[in-house]
């Protein structure tokens, strides 16, 4: 646990929370932290992420590990009790702004699967408005939703948004945009920061775009219901399975696995996750450690901003 908060520290808030820096540096060298967190459930239960995340679920403090301490260990229970409720599900909206570029090559009208959806709302990018290097919105005027993204290469840039028909997501604790405690619960989860603000707005602004037209949501492990869920798209759309961020929590004999299920099933795949996921696709290594490979069918066509501030073009 030890080595996990320092490497949180070091390669994700180092430069992009202070604060959480701070905690995660501070519950490294804190003996009744490390107790409390080696009393959770081993895995994905002991994150930082979610640790931090519930904290702030329950209003409570993270601007100073000292008093973050003293809140946790009185209010434990409530803590654990989120802890084991939750799951770190970020809804990061603007990763749209890096998909859009492939999505809209393809011929229409497009069916969307995203894995790990969470929330869905990475499941609309034909309503939301883009920006591109501070360029003229694309995308229907009357969205809520403006992503604004910074280029490096030659980025296909579209003029319009694609058409989708059908979209759908899957992931193993689905969450409601219609909820409030789930909005919330999402929200705890930015990062405290100079970004937090104008990432809460948007999420905010996305989660009313999908509670007006609910996504179907399915529960349950990509590697067994994907294939299910996958046959329920229309035959006469193109089908695209999307994922950013999630197959980080496989096993290596998962990522496998997933690797064979999406050569078998139609449309296209898009992968949008961290360099070390699949070590073995060539150039899969980000020239920035904190971005992301975007991954077509199999082939390296772009690196990504975490949150999608960003895209180079290969």
């Amino acid at each position: 646990m030890v080595a996990a908060y320092r490497r949180f520290a070091a390669n994700y808030a180092a430069g992009g929370s202070p604060d959480y820096e701070r905690i995660a540096l501070g519950v490294a060298e804190d003996e009744q932290m490390l107790d409390l967190v080696l009393s959770l459930p081993a895995g994905n239960k002991r994150q930082p992420n979610l640790l931090l995340g519930a904290v702030r679920f329950l209003g409570g403090p993270t601007d100073s590990f000292a008093v973050f301490a003293e809140w946790v260990v009185a209010h434990w229970d409530r803590v654990r009790a989120v802890v084991l409720e939750r799951m770190t599900q970020t809804n990061e909206v603007r990763r749209c702004a890096t998909l859009l570029p492939v999505l809209a090559r393809w011929e229409g009208p497009l069916a969307l699967i995203e894995v790990g959806a969470s929330a869905g709302l990475c499941l609309y990018p034909d309503q939301y408005r883009y920006s591109y290097d501070g360029g003229a919105p694309i995308g229907p005027a009357h969205s809520p939703v403006l992503l604004e993204c910074e280029t490096r290469g030659p980025v296909p840039v579209p003029q319009t948004v694609p058409r989708v028909v059908w979209r759908a997501g899957l992931d193993l604790n689905p969450l409601d945009a219609g909820s409030e405690s789930d909005v919330r619960w999402l929200e705890s989860l930015i990062w405290p920061g100079r970004t937090r603000a104008g990432r809460v707005e948007r999420l905010r602004a996305a989660a009313s775009v999908a509670a007006a037209e609910p996504p179907l949501l399915v529960a349950g492990n990509l590697l067994e219901a994907l294939p299910e869920l996958a046959a329920k798209a229309p035959e006469d759309a193109t089908l695209v399975v999307f994922h950013s961020a999630v197959a980080a929590y496989l096993s290596v004999q998962e990522r496998r696995q997933l690797e064979q299920m999406m050569g078998e099933l139609p449309g296209h795949w898009i992968s949008n996750e961290g360099g070390r996921v699949f070590p073995d696709w060539e150039h899969v290594q980000p020239p920035e450690p904190t971005n992301f490979t975007m991954v077509v069918d199999g082939r390296v066509v772009a690196y990504t901003g975490e949150h999608g501030q960003s895209v180079t073009w290969c």
